[in-house]
């Protein structure tokens, strides 16, 4: 049964998904430092969602229409404003790496858990590998695997996308790189704002 959730894990953590294309965004427009930030950012807010679904926010969330609607509207509220941010900015303040990561860290863990669609994931993905009556232990410690694992393959994209992030960073791209940052936080807001259930890893 392990070894079919590590299988199943791996299969969907390199699967690109909202997630991967924040953190890649962040890195092309940001830099290899402000990436690996938000891949713990974002590892942070995701296993604050496996402990909501473990909780039993997540049976709250498929419930309940209007939470899922309030979180949901809430993460892609801050993925806009993060976009308008992004474009409101200098282009040398868009494509430089920031002072201080704290700030990348705390969106990445905020973008991750104000998404509901992430514990319900962790609601319907991880019953299917467990069994005994230490189910919440059982849930929190898988999550935790699924995680970790995510976080290997996200450090490798961040790693591909490092490579490229330098030709942003040129004079002549400061622009095209603020424009690509913003347009993909505002293209991720509204993708949250009217998906629904979860089909993915997200």
């Amino acid at each position: 049964m392990l070894l079919a959730f590590l299988a199943a894990s791996v299969a969907l953590a390199v699967t690109p998904g909202p997630g991967v294309l924040y953190i890649v965004t962040r890195t092309l427009t940001q830099g290899r430092r402000s990436g690996l930030a938000s891949v713990a950012g974002v590892a942070l807010g995701n296993l604050g969602n496996a402990v909501a679904a473990a909780a039993g926010l997540a049976a709250l969330f498929a419930a309940s229409a209007s939470a899922f609607s309030v979180v949901k509207l809430a993460g892609a509220a801050y993925l806009l404003w993060l976009g308008l941010r992004t474009l409101r900015g200098s282009p040398a303040s868009a494509t430089m790496p920031p002072p201080a990561l704290r700030g990348v860290f705390r969106d990445g863990a905020l973008v991750a858990l104000l998404n509901p669609k992430t514990a319900l994931f962790f609601a319907a993905f991880l019953p299917q590998f467990m069994h005994g009556s230490a189910a919440p232990a059982q849930a929190l410690l898988l999550a935790a695997i699924f995680v970790a694992i995510a976080v290997v393959t996200d450090t490798l994209y961040v790693l591909g996308a490092g490579r490229i992030a330098p030709l942003l960073r040129q004079r002549a791209s400061r622009s095209a790189g603020r424009w690509l940052g913003g347009v993909t936080y505002l293209g991720l807001g509204a993708w949250t704002a009217l998906a629904d259930l979860p089909a993915r890893r997200p």
